[in-house]
């Protein structure tokens, strides 16, 4: 979105007069590299090496005729969103930039950012669905998610089926075909690897099911990429349309804000955008400024994690108080391995570990680590570890949570950037006292 160069502010640091270096010499670039600039001119901000954080409710326009195009761009009269800034609900400098950078992990049209990862959940959710539609999801979902969609969404008549994580196409088309004779499937929502067992979900067998039965009216599939995006895992390569990101955790990185985002083709963000502006879920100035700064070392803290993570599950599946390691590193055959292959290239830093014994020996280690923090959220330098089954997913009804492998001796570990021979010795006398 470019404005002639007359209309440009020295105050507006997303307007710019020349466009953003994209390639050099042929190449083009990386996104660690465009991290560093993409969407900001320091000559608009005084010279400003890094974006200044626009603390303002409002925004003065350079004349009543360019106030009324933002307007029409806010209210939906114009596709788009404003093509100026208008108000702080709506938009903002440290916002765009952000989402102009965000945009550039997944090679997406357009990005969203909001105050959490349940508000983009929420919003996503209240842009599609109408009252009598049934939602087709992938289980587990992270159990807020869950409740959004069955007790929320539930009371306005809105129905849910699912399917398993690693279901295979014919599993899944039976699923969309149930739900299509109860009613309007308005949304397929994924989440992979998902909370907090890292089962994966296969995309590709989704899309395929989802454009053999729908033909020219398809449910958008929108997936919940926050495990393994945006480095290890680029869902809209393989058939999903809108990727869901907590920025809270890889893209923050710092487990010192919380923030949300969504990506994907134009034609699905502008509807998302229009919601968005009208029940003000847009990430704050001050957030979205931190995320710019955390974008910059997205690369190298992911990468960091990834290796520890390798190293110290290694350590741990060898361990004799250890039943399992839920690791994508230890997929070697069948089918989550399959899916591993085709749409992963990473195996991340969050994993589920399986203790022998039940919640008590799961809390007793829980208590003594030393180094890992006892703490739920995942994805920042430090490593950290919880009991999903007594802790976030603990509004998930047992049943459910005993068919979906959520069980009381599992622990969700994520770890950080520390020396990892120490996150193996801090795990090694923490298991001593189970």
């Amino acid at each position: 979105m470019q404005e002639d160069e007359s209309d440009l502010s020295g105050a507006t640091p997303r307007r710019r007069p020349k466009p953003d270096v994209l390639e050099v010499g042929g190449r083009r670039l990386k996104p660690a590299t465009l991290m560093m600039g993409h969407g900001f001119d320091p000559a608009l901000s005084e010279g400003s090496l890094k974006p200044p954080i626009f603390l303002t409710s409002t925004f003065v326009f350079e004349n009543a005729a360019a106030g009324k195009r933002h307007f029409e761009g806010v209210t939906g009269k114009r596709p788009g969103g404003a093509e100026g800034l208008v108000y702080s609900r709506f938009n903002g400098p440290n916002q765009e930039i952000l989402e102009d950078r965000l945009s550039i992990w997944e090679d997406a049209e357009e990005a969203l950012t909001f105050s959490s990862g349940m508000s983009a959940i929420a919003t996503l959710l209240l842009t599609f669905v109408q009252p009598g539609d049934v939602i087709v999801h992938s289980g587990p979902l992270y159990a807020a998610t869950e409740t959004l969609i069955a007790r929320i969404l539930g009371r306005f008549g809105v129905a849910w089926l699912d399917f398993p994580a690693g279901a295979e196409r014919h599993e899944i088309e039976s699923v969309l075909e149930r739900a299509k004779a109860m009613g309007r499937v308005p949304l397929i929502y994924l989440e992979s690897p998902a909370n907090p067992t890292n089962a994966l979900v296969d995309v590709e067998a989704v899309a395929a099911a989802r454009d053999a039965l729908f033909g020219d009216h398809k449910p958008p599939i929108a997936i919940d990429n926050t495990f393994l995006g945006p480095l290890w895992s680029k869902p809209l390569d393989h058939g999903a349309d809108l990727s869901i990101y907590s920025l809270t955790k890889y893209a923050g990185g710092h487990s010192d804000l919380v923030a949300g985002g969504v990506v994907g083709a134009k034609a699905l963000i502008d509807p998302i955008r229009m919601m968005r502006n009208t029940i003000g879920t847009i990430t704050d100035p001050n957030t979205a400024w931190m995320l710019l700064r955390s974008l910059e070392t997205l690369e190298l803290r992911m990468s960091r994690a990834g290796e520890n993570a390798a190293r110290v599950c290694d350590f741990l599946r060898q361990h004799p108080k250890v039943e399992s390691v839920g690791y994508l590193g230890f997929l070697a055959d069948g089918r989550q391995a399959d899916i591993y292959r085709r749409h992963c290239t990473g195996a991340g830093s969050t994993f589920s570990l399986y203790l022998k014994g039940g919640e008590r020996e799961a809390f007793a280690f829980l208590d003594a680590l030393k180094i890992a923090h006892l703490a739920v959220s995942l994805g920042g330098t430090e490593t950290l570890a919880s009991a999903p089954a007594a802790m976030t997913h603990l509004s998930v009804p047992d049943e459910r949570k005993q068919a979906l492998g959520i069980t009381d001796n599992l622990v969700r570990i994520s770890i950080g950037v520390e020396d990892p021979d120490d996150l193996a010795a801090d795990f090694d006398q923490a298991l001593a006292g189970v």
